[in-house]
């Protein structure tokens, strides 16, 4: 598979979306009350679990799916470490994602549930204050040692100290950690507030105590992390490919979790320089599955003779997760643009019609909303009064055409050159000290109005070309830099660019990570993806109260109010997204029982066994 850019690890992915569970109660440090619920199976986001204890397998999952064969992805960069959960270094997702395994599995089928993997019980107080977790005795590390309370103490330890800005802040939260016993691990959190961090600590891989250096752990290195999951690095060959061989000894395959997952025998990522090499293989079958994001290339690239044959198959797919945003993203911590009435203006020269239609076969829509066809977004939605009461104590933070639900993205006539938007955008230029000089837009100091997009892919550099043309028109000068994979995430992670084009997936219930993108705490931690340098205090309050949030009325109105303060502040110049996603896959590589819910679970693929060859 081809992994989107902004999706290509799991701490870029980041683990999304709200809790709510059950009542449960436990007791840590002492014993629990006579009247405590019995431990679950699962905690999910809101009300109960969809799936009872002892349900035999997940519902989008085959337990009769083909076994064996060799499933390669594809990926556009290079890597130079095996480790996506630090700061440093360019890492794949296949260790975390294949080699290690945590607590709980998350559900695709659910907004987000997690069942038992590596925990078979968990006990969580309704007040979210307490959590805790029995080890499966089955479970152990692909060395034969078991899995116990204190790897899970230890990588709890070692990644709020070393992991990315995610865990460090997340799991910040905990106020104690305890292991009573072997296969017995408590949590206590703090007074409850952030009301997903039970799923934050249950969903973190879990390292092996006795097989990791705790000292070393933030550097970079192609030393794979000893797990416990259903594969085990075989080969690597730095930068070009990593190989995956399915052990046969794994403790956990008749668990329900588990049951018609992970089918291949053997996993290999490829890398690849370039979009257009990474393609071409593709075509040429050395890769098998393919996340399509270019409409030039889904509407005119595969018209092939495999595709016109039937050995590479095509599929458009529906999911219910709200649609992110895609934008062009001021790093506002750059003094040109500290000023909102300078973003705003710049955002009004995209002609989103013109580049949909001329460069993009019409096929997106414009994004307006970074919850997207969702009840999460505020866009043409009025704020009710659980959003007006939120956002009181802020006067002025939200626009009143946002507020009212009024407010769109510009619309052009889609001529290219719309002379109206223009003549917004130059009067708001002019406000902010801005003249037009000379065919050149100039500060107080005479100083020209100049900064650089970074790109880092074709694509890329033609959208910002496109952009920077229509910026020339009003003198400002764009100029468009195209660099390599690993000289981008570097310079990404310390801040050093203008402006950079980037999508922020939506979860289904937007939580932690939300801290991560938009809280003034993460705006100077190098490695967060608070690219734009957000420093605001309504947003801190309402990502608080969002994490917070007990009843679904209460959490949509903090991530409606959310959406509606990030739209205020023009962080980005909003770009368009694709309502559905496109999948090409080699015809001999499925997906097995029925397409999930919230995403794609490239955990269902197989490989369908190969005809016998024809006897001499």
């Amino acid at each position: 598979m081809e992994l989107p850019r902004s999706t290509a690890t799991p701490s870029r992915r980041a683990f999304t979306l709200l809790l709510t569970t059950a009542p449960l109660a436990l007791s840590v440090g002492r014993a629990a009350r006579a009247d405590s619920p019995v431990a679950s199976h699962a905690i999910a986001m809101h009300g109960a679990p969809a799936l009872p204890a002892g349900f035999p397998h997940l519902p989008y999952a085959d337990p009769d799916a083909p076994k064996g064969g060799r499933i390669v992805f594809g990926i556009q960069g290079t890597f130079d470490s095996l480790n996506p959960l630090v700061v440093l270094g360019v890492a794949p997702d296949a260790v975390p994602k294949y080699v290690q395994q945590s607590l709980l599995y998350r559900s695709a089928d659910e907004p987000f549930t997690a069942y038992g993997l590596l925990a078979s019980k968990v006990e969580l107080d309704a007040d979210r204050r307490q959590i805790a977790f029995e080890i499966d005795p089955r479970a152990r590390f692909s060395d034969g040692k078991p899995v116990t309370a204190q790897d899970v103490l230890f990588t709890y330890e070692m990644l709020k100290a070393k992991g990315k800005p995610y865990h460090r802040s997340s799991l910040g939260g905990v106020s104690r950690a305890a292991a009573p016993s072997p296969s017995r691990v408590e949590f206590a959190l703090g007074n409850g507030a952030n009301r997903e961090l039970p799923l934050v600590i249950a969903t973190m891989p879990i390292f092996a105590a006795h097989a990791t250096d705790a000292e070393r752990f933030g550097e970079t290195s192609f030393k794979p992390a000893l797990g416990s999951g259903p594969y085990a690095v075989a080969e690597v060959r730095p930068g070009e490919s990593l190989t995956l061989r399915r052990r046969a000894d794994f403790w956990g395959a008749d668990l329900p979790v588990m049951r018609g997952l992970f089918n291949a025998d053997e996993i290999r990522y490829d890398f690849y320089r370039d979009a257009n090499a990474l393609f071409e293989a593709f075509k040429a079958g050395l890769y098998d599955v393919r996340l399509e994001g270019e409409p030039t290339r889904w509407m005119t690239g595969y018209d092939i003779p495999a595709v016109r044959e039937g050995r590479i198959k095509r599929q458009t797919l529906h999911f219910d997760t709200p649609k992110g945003m895609t934008g062009l993203v001021y790093n506002t911590r750059r003094p040109l643009f500290s000023d909102i009435r300078v973003r705003e203006a710049l955002g009004l020269l995209f002609d989103f019609e013109w580049v949909n239609r001329n460069l993009f076969y019409g096929v997106y829509r414009r994004a307006g909303s970074f919850f997207s066809d969702s009840d999460l977004s505020a866009l043409g939605v009025a704020a009710d009064e659980r959003e007006t009461a939120l956002l009181a104590p802020f006067p002025g933070a939200v626009r009143e055409d946002v507020l009212t639900g009024r407010w769109r993205p510009t619309e052009t006539d889609g001529s290219g050159r719309d002379r109206e938007q223009a003549r917004k955008a130059l009067a708001l230029l002019e406000e902010a000290g801005f003249t037009l000089r000379d065919g050149a837009l100039r500060n107080r100091r005479d100083e020209p109005f100049a900064f650089e997009i970074m790109v880092t892919s074709r694509p890329q550099e033609r959208l910002a070309l496109n952009f920077a043309q229509s910026l020339a028109r009003l003198g400002v000068t764009a100029n468009v830099r195209l660099i390599d994979d690993v000289q981008y995430w570097r310079r990404l992670s310390a801040f050093d660019f203008d402006m950079i084009q980037w999508t922020w997936p939506a979860p289904a219930s937007p939580g932690n990570e939300q801290i991560g993108r938009w809280g003034s705490a993460n705006a100077e931690r190098k490695g967060s993806l608070n690219y734009a340098g957000v420093k605001s205090p309504a947003i801190d309050a309402v990502l608080k109260a969002m994490l917070g949030a007990r009843q679904k009325e209460d959490f949509v109105a903090t991530v409606r109010a959310l959406d509606r303060l990030l739209v205020s502040g023009f962080y980005v110049v909003p770009l368009y997204y694709l309502p559905d996603t496109w999948l090409a896959h080699s015809r001999d590589v499925v997906m097995t029982g029925r397409q999930p819910a919230y995403f794609l679970s490239n955990e269902t693929l197989a490989r369908l066994p190969q005809p016998p060859a024809p006897a001499n």
